[in-house]
């Protein structure tokens, strides 16, 4: 039952969000002298216009945001500032892209879940290097996942221009998976996959985790006041840290293998609009509760969605919206800073 109220209290949140977001964009699209009616309309129709831009539009872009953000949720939770899930995300979809050429012939039900773990273990293993810059030399992982976000960046690009570009050498991606390795579409005539399921079963299962198991106690307990978990509770503090990243990478790498076989089906420069960067958004407006980040997930993709029609139909620079979405995280922080926590809103 604090599960669903939790769930619920998260989702009207983001309803009022919504409503906010509305509210401000419709405030910068005056102040910038665009036509409010025709750009918002041209953003719901995006958004929510049609069967197709739900389910091909909105919820796609979901599904790298939610396994991202709960990433930034884990590592929030334990008290790591990691910032990298972009570079863990990145570095996930070239592990997917280069096991993949390996799997010729291997049925999709093998196939799928090597490139996925192949993913999830290459996001850990990012997100370890930070982590022991942590715990080792005292490096703040808010510089060191930073700065291997761009490390992971430019390793994409010369890895499509090298080792993973396409026989022809001709565009610098890799070649396109195939259509036997590629996540089952879920709805015929549409680009939803079989991700978003991945999605739920993975938020339920760190929600689990994080609230009923001891090694998420430990992480919480970690998070909350290091010092007491270990004088106090006998607590593991450098190990349980390192742990958290580990877990925080697996599921950005997670979120980048999925994005390859599901969506893209080929690596390439650019491979991610800023899925890692938005994700800390996603996982702050929902205050780092696993459930919620799926539904704060799925306003930011209905948020770009809208976004790329609104640039499209009424010629409004999509980069409004990221001016409304940083707009949004800075009013949660503020309301966040002058009302007390409660427990039940963050899992705990």
């Amino acid at each position: 039952m604090t599960a669903l109220r939790s769930f619920a209290a998260t989702t009207a949140r983001v309803l009022v969000l919504l409503a906010v977001a509305i509210a401000m964009l419709a405030v910068l699209l005056i102040a910038t002298g665009h036509e409010v009616l025709p750009a918002l309309s041209a953003m719901v129709r995006g958004a929510f216009g049609s069967y197709y831009a739900i389910t091909s539009a909105t919820i796609v872009r979901m599904v790298p945001l939610a396994l991202a953000g709960l990433a930034v949720s884990v590592a929030f939770r334990a008290g790591i500032l990691n910032i990298g899930a972009e570079g863990q995300l990145l570095v996930g979809a070239a592990a997917a892209t280069a096991i993949s050429g390996t799997l010729g012939g291997v049925p999709w039900f093998i196939g799928i879940p090597v490139m996925l773990g192949a993913g999830a273990m290459a996001g850990g293993a990012w997100a370890a290097i930070a982590g022991a810059l942590r715990l080792r030399f005292g490096v703040l992982e808010v510089i060191s996942t930073i700065m291997l976000n761009f490390v992971a960046q430019y390793l994409t690009g010369w890895l499509v221009r090298g080792p993973l570009q396409e026989p022809t050498r001709v565009n610098p991606q890799s070649v396109t998976l195939a259509p036997e390795l590629q996540m089952p579409v879920l709805l015929e005539g549409t680009r939803l996959h079989a991700g978003v399921l991945l999605v739920v079963m993975v938020a339920i299962a760190v929600w689990w985790w994080l609230r009923r198991t001891a090694s998420g106690f430990r992480l919480r307990a970690v998070g909350a006041t290091p010092t007491a978990a270990a004088s106090a509770g006998g607590i593991d503090v450098p190990r349980t840290m390192f742990g958290a990243f580990l877990v925080s990478g697996l599921l950005a790498g997670l979120a980048g293998s999925v994005e390859y076989t599901g969506i893209t089906y080929a690596l390439y420069e650019n491979f991610s609009p800023g899925y890692g960067y938005t994700a800390i958004a996603v996982a702050l407006l929902a205050r780092l509760h696993p459930l919620g980040v799926v539904a704060t997930a799925l306003l930011f993709g209905a948020l770009e969605a809208g976004a790329n029609a609104m640039q499209r139909d009424a010629g409004v620079p999509n980069v409004v919206v990221s001016v409304v979405e940083a707009l949004l995280i800075l009013l949660v922080l503020a309301a966040d800073r002058w009302r007390p926590s409660r427990a039940d809103e963050t899992g705990t």
